[in-house]
């Protein structure tokens, strides 16, 4: 387990923090389970492939001496190590016709500042656990987006939450392109549903299932002006491809790009729709999952 190899290295003073797995089949249970289950007075969450810098447990701490402060965290990053059509993931994710709004989860930018979920991301993200638990921790119902809509509740209490850039970890991206989708059709379920839940919906949130509506009735209305924006965004990903492929250096992504990025777009959009149509939970907050917490690490004082 890649995040358990980092851990062994990290400076921060060995017996002032312990270290919990959650094993079972639903992230957002097995976290609040393990948050239950934890003694100290942050919680940091990280997957089991996230992989640490030595520091790390440091510089969130640091963060925490301001009181107004509920997270912190900081980006996921691509290993150069990955195969072509995983860094073409990785970067299509940075990039502002990827990513968008949220790249900076998948990229360093800028110095530590208060921030919002947009910059945040759970397989490197840490909570105050007084406050984590006395909000029931993460809406069981929802994965993935479940840190999202915490941390929209904390936001709204007037909390902040802070981006570390430097508080970076290492994490490959889907193996797959059959991955790849399965995981875009997710996060836009996720975000679907996360949006019934909190009640409130950001119009950028219809923007992918918007453009996947009018890229399958256009071409079906015969009315060549119409394909025009259709085009201009085809050109656009091509720019992209081009240009996330020069930045990198890196001419095996280009084709790869030039399938993510629609990918991306079209079926996050069909996730979205799904999510907001279908939602997969039923009925009050809570559900009920076997989940095993094991303490692989425990404070020595």
């Amino acid at each position: 387990m890649h995040a358990l190899a980092g851990l062994a290295t990290t400076t921060y003073p060995a017996h002032l923090f312990e270290v919990l797995i959650a094993y079972g089949c639903q992230p957002s249970v097995q976290r609040n389970a393990a948050a239950r289950a934890a003694r100290g007075a942050i919680l940091y969450f990280l997957d089991d492939d996230s992989v640490v810098e030595p520091d790390f447990l440091e510089r969130a701490a640091c963060h925490y001496r301001d009181g107004r402060v509920a997270a912190v965290g900081g980006p996921s990053l691509t290993p150069a190590s990955d195969t072509p059509l995983q860094r073409a993931i990785g970067i299509a994710f940075a990039s502002a016709v990827g990513g968008g709004g949220v790249r900076n989860r998948y990229r360093k930018s800028g110095s530590a500042r208060y921030s919002s979920d947009n910059e945040l991301i759970l397989c490197n993200l840490s909570f105050r656990r007084d406050l984590f638990l006395a909000h029931e921790g993460l809406d069981e119902r929802l994965y993935p987006n479940e840190e999202n809509e915490l941390m929209d509740r904390l936001q709204r209490e007037g909390h902040q939450l802070v981006h570390d850039p430097e508080l970076a970890v290492e994490r490959s991206q889907r193996r797959s392109y059959r991955a790849f989708v399965r995981q875009m059709y997710g996060y836009g379920r996720g975000r679907g549903e996360q949006t019934l839940i909190a009640g409130a919906l950001k119009p950028i949130t219809l923007a992918p299932s918007l453009l996947l509506i009018y890229a399958l009735v256009v071409p079906l209305l015969g009315i060549p002006l119409l394909m025009l924006p259709l085009l201009a965004y085809f050109a656009i990903a091509l720019l992209a491809s081009l240009q996330g492929s020069l930045a990198s250096k890196d001419a095996g992504v280009f084709p790869r790009l030039l399938l993510v990025y629609p990918t991306l777009h079209l079926v996050y959009g069909a996730g979205v729709i799904r999510g907001l149509l279908r939602p997969r939970y039923r009925g009050g907050k809570q559900t009920h999952w076997d989940v095993e917490v094991r303490r692989v690490k425990a404070f020595s004082d």
